[in-house]
Parts: C-alpha cells; sequence; structure tokens
C-alpha cells in the first residue's frame, strides 16, 4: 500500500509539473476557453491516478481527489465538476460499490461548490487548506461511519488522508512556485524591455549629437567614447581609445585639466572649465567642458562622465559681436569728434592760408598747411565711418573701374618711382555696387601699396575669377611686408603699421566690401612684400 500511495504521488507531481514546464519554455497565445481544458487535463490525471489504485476487500483506494481540489482551488466549481465526471465515469468503470461512490461524489461536487463561494476573497493556499478540511470531513463522515467501510481500521483512513493531504500539498507548492517564478520572470522580462529601451533612448542621443561624451575611470582611462568624437577631431574611436585624457590636451591646458578631475575624485563636485584639444590635422579646437562625478559603491566616485562641447563658433560670434560694437562706438565717437574739430579747423586752416598771402616768407606756413590738410584727411574719414551712407547699387565693371583709378593715381606712382602692372583674365566684369565706394576701396589699397615700397617697384594688379567664380582683385606689392602675426589685426579701429596712419582707411575699406557682400584678405612675409585678395561677387 504504502508503495503504491507513494507510485501515486509521484506520477501527479510529474502530471503537475509537466504542463507548468512546457507552459514556461513555450509561448503561445492562451487557449480558447482554457479553463474547460484545465478541467479536462484535471480528469484525465485523475483517470491516471485511478488506474493505478489498489483494491483492498473490493473497494479501490487511490488519491484522485487530490487533482480535483487543485482544479476546484484554482480554476473554479466547473472545470472542478469535469474533473470529477471524468474521474467518477473512471471509477465506475474499475470497481464496484456504484453507490457510494457516487453518492460520495455528489456530496462532494455540492459542499466544494458553496466553499468556493465562500472562499473567493482567501489566497489558494488557504482555499487548498479548507477544500482539504471540507473533504476529510466528508470522507470520515461517510466512509467509515455511515458506509461502515474498514470501520475497525482507523490507521487505514488516516494514512488516505494523509497521502491525499500529501498530494494537495505537492500540488499547491509546485503550482505556487512556478506561479511566483512566473511573475518573477515576468518581472524581469519588463525590466529587462524598460532597461533596454532606456538604452537604446540614451545610445541614440549618444550617438547622434554633436558633443562629445566620455566616460574616464579612477586610473584617468576612457572606457567610453561617443562616435561624435570621430567626427569632430577626426580620429578612430578605437584609436582614441589606447590614449589617456589627457594626451590630446593643449600643453597649457592639461595641467589645469588633471587637477580639476582629481580634486572631482576627492570632493564629488561637478566641473566646468574650457580646454583645447588637438584635431587629428594638428589645429586645436576649442572645448566648453562639464565633468559630473559618477558615485558607485560606498559612495566613492567610480567614474566621471565629461560632455564638451566645440566653441569654436561661439568664439568668432563673439568676436564678430565685438568688433561690431567697437565699430558701433568707433563710427559714433568719430562722428561726434569730426563735427566738433571740423568747424574751428577750418577756420584756423583759413588764417593760415590768409597770413601766408601775406607773409609768403615765413617758412613754416607750408608745414601749418600740410599738416592742417592731415587733420582734414582724418575727420573726413571718421565721418565717412560714423554716418551711416545709402547704397545704391548699379552695375559696375571692375575693369573700367580699376582701369580708371590706376589712372588717377599714375601721376602720384610715377613721383615714386613706381609702376602698376595690370592684367584683366577676360571680362566683362559686371558687379552690382555703389561705384564711388568700391573706388574708394581700390585706392585706399594702392596707395597702401606705394607706401610700402618706399624706394620704388611694381605692383601687380590682376582681376579674374576664383574657384568659386567670384570675381578676384589681387595687389601684389614688393615693400617691407608685414609681420604674419599681425595680420589679422588689420581692420581694427587706430590700428596702423604706418608712423602717421589711422587704420582708419583700412577699416573702412572694410566696411564697403561688407556692404557689397565682399570680403578682403591679406597674405604677407617679411622683407618680400603683401598680398591683397578682394572677392566680390557677380551680379545675377
Amino acid at each position: 500500500m504504502l508503495l503504491d500511495y507513494i507510485i501515486n504521488l509521484s506520477i501527479l507531481s510529474l502530471l503537475v509539473s509537466t504542463p507548468l514546464v512546457i507552459g514556461s519554455f513555450v509561448h503561445h497565445k492562451p487557449l480558447k476557453k482554457f479553463r474547460y481544458w484545465v478541467g479536462i487535463y484535471g480528469g484525465i490525471v485523475s483517470i491516471i491516478l485511478i488506474k493505478l489504485s489498489f483494491q483492498q476487500q473490493g473497494y479501490s483506494y487511490d488519491i484522485r481527489y487530490a487533482p480535483l481540489i487543485l482544479v476546484f482551488v484554482y480554476f473554479g466549481p466547473l472545470p472542478g465538476l469535469i474533473t470529477g465526471l471524468l474521474s467518477l465515469g473512471m471509477r465506475m468503470l474499475e470497481s464496484g460499490q456504484w453507490t457510494t461512490a457516487i453518492s460520495g461524489w455528489i456530496i462532494i461536487m455540492v459542499v466544494f461548490s458553496i466553499i468556493h463561494l465562500l472562499t473567493r476573497r482567501l489566497t489558494h493556499v488557504k482555499r487548498s487548506i479548507v477544500f482539504y478540511a471540507a473533504y476529510s470531513l466528508i470522507y470520515i463522515i461517510l466512509v467509515p461511519i455511515l458506509f461502515h467501510v474498514f470501520r475497525d481500521k482507523p490507521v487505514f483512513h488516516l494514512q488516505y488522508l494523509l497521502f491525499v493531504m500529501l498530494g494537495v500539498i505537492t500540488g499547491v507548492l509546485l503550482i505556487e512556485s512556478y506561479e511566483k517564478l512566473h511573475r518573477f520572470n515576468r518581472k524581469l522580462s519588463e525590466m529587462y524591455k524598460l532597461v533596454e529601451t532606456s538604452e537604446a533612448k540614451y545610445r541614440l542621443i549618444a550617438e547622434n549629437t554633436s558633443d562629445l561624451i566620455l566616460l574616464m575611470d579612477k586610473e584617468h582611462a576612457i572606457s567610453y567614447l561617443s562616435p561624435s568624437h570621430e567626427y569632430v577631431l577626426g580620429y578612430p574611436c578605437s584609436e582614441l581609445e589606447k590614449h589617456r585624457c589627457f594626451k590630446l590636451l593643449h600643453p597649457d591646458d592639461a595641467p589645469m585639466f588633471q587637477e580639476a578631475i582629481q580634486r572631482m575624485f576627492e570632493d564629488k563636485k561637478s566641473h566646468s572649465m574650457e580646454i583645447r584639444i588637438q584635431h587629428k590635422d594638428g589645429s586645436w579646437i576649442e572645448f566648453e567642458s562639464k565633468c559630473m562625478p559618477v558615485s558607485g559603491n560606498e559612495d566613492n566616485v567610480e567614474n566621471i562622465v565629461i560632455i564638451s562641447r566645440d566653441i569654436s563658433e561661439r568664439r568668432k560670434s563673439e568676436e564678430i559681436l565685438l568688433q561690431s560694437e567697437k565699430l558701433s562706438i568707433v563710427g559714433e565717437l568719430a562722428a561726434g569728434v569730426a563735427h566738433e574739430i571740423r568747424n574751428p579747423l577750418t577756420t584756423i586752416k583759413g588764417f593760415v592760408q590768409l597770413y601766408k598771402s601775406e607773409n609768403s616768407s615765413i617758412q613754416y606756413n607750408d608745414i601749418l598747411l600740410s599738416e592742417l590738410e592731415r587733420i582734414e584727411a582724418i575727420t573726413s574719414e571718421l565721418l565717412s565711418l560714423g554716418k551711416p551712407q545709402a547704397v545704391q547699387l548699379n552695375q559696375v565693371n571692375l575693369g573700367d573701374l580699376l582701369g580708371d583709378t590706376v589712372e588717377l593715381l599714375h601721376p602720384q606712382a610715377n613721383m615714386n618711382n613706381i609702376q602698376f602692372d595690370l592684367t584683366v583674365d577676360g571680362g566683362p566684369f559686371i558687379i552690382k555696387g555703389e561705384k564711388n565706394q568700391l573706388k574708394q576701396v581700390f585706392l585706399n589699397v594702392l596707395k597702401n601699396a606705394f607706401e610700402a615700397m618706399p624706394y620704388g617697384g611694381d605692383i601687380q594688379i590682376r582681376l579674374g575669377k576664383d574657384e568659386a567664380s567670384h570675381y578676384l582683385i589681387s595687389v601684389q606689392d614688393h615693400g617691407s611686408g608685414i609681420p604674419e602675426e599681425l595680420l589679422p589685426r588689420l581692420g581694427e579701429p587706430f590700428y596702423s603699421l604706418k608712423e602717421k596712419g589711422t587704420g582708419l582707411g583700412v577699416m573702412i575699406c572694410h566696411k564697403i566690401l561688407k556692404q557689397h557682400n565682399g570680403s578682403i584678405t591679406y597674405s604677407s612675409k617679411l622683407n618680400e612684400g603683401t598680398k591683397v585678395e578682394i572677392r566680390l561677387p557677380q551680379a545675377q
């Protein structure tokens, strides 16, 4: 008997766990009317247990009511009724004592249905206890007391009820453990999906931003680089990962950067700084870097996230804005000063000319007049710089305009032993512009050219087109040249390399060319000369 009960328990455990294990590996759509299929499966389990039952003086004993209790507890009366009908049918086929079997079955079905209604709010474990207690009570009342079956063998009945209880406990443990594992796996899967979604989102941001995102550990080694490093710095990420963070920093910025990083590992506070990083072509790019410490175990800083943004264009914009503000201030100041100086200057000049006509023998008259004329020229430049000028754009032939300017300066050039070499490649060169203003630009550039050659020489002037199909006027002199580091300052107000220069002439040239959507650039070598290139767009 003991061996039969153990076999029954083993088969029950196998049949209960099999669908649970299969369900954990196979992902399928939920079956329609799933509860009824569970009832049929429970009935099949009961049938198998009945087939394994043992006979005792004309009565069959098995633990078929264990799966019936489990079906009632977890799936309700209808699946339980299906399981009960199948088990009853098999019981009647296998052995006699139909009256006892049918009456006991009916009582159990009724009681189980009532208990199901009364215990719906309880947990499955508590309901299993209630159902088993009800079954035990019904069994004791019916079998040994009413039907007088083995009334003199209480140990036999106790043994039977014990094994039914073991069957119920085994089934409950298997189902509950599977349910908990299933819930845990579902939560874990949901968490994995959230992590994957979050990672994909942040990876999408990191891989498509123009900012440089870098992760550095305590040893100052790089553990992550955003792909934007390759685009901004020109180095493949695989090559950059081999370097330490300080390898590409400007030598002047590296000590400050190292000190800031070390301080962040100690005080755990974020830090912002501006650094220069070397591009693969050797140039230096300015970055604004935000460094944020990331704490790990025991609240120690394990890594530092460094987000760097290229601020080169911002620097250029700031310089342009600053230059514009300078020009605006200088223009307002120049207009005011020129207006206040011009009136007394005209009076002084008139009296000096009158005095010269009466005292022509005094040698200082000519010097006074020349200096007054120079002051007058400066005030005229200040006025042209300060007051806004309406530009009326008309069609201008650059070839004719350049020829007229050279012709105008020809007598002065001859006096200084200077020859103009004008070359026009093709033509006509028609632009939209203001003729007098452009003429002023050419006059200023050519005057600066032959003033740079006090001992005479040749000035090459060429008119043609550049690679972008803009009109290009180049003026090459062979004077003393300009130091390369001073070239960027040309065009600043009151900056001049000439002893008596004001820098306003070049500044006015820049202003006029900007109004014409043109540009002016300089290239020079000491003792070899200077080349000025003016670019103007073609007329549409």
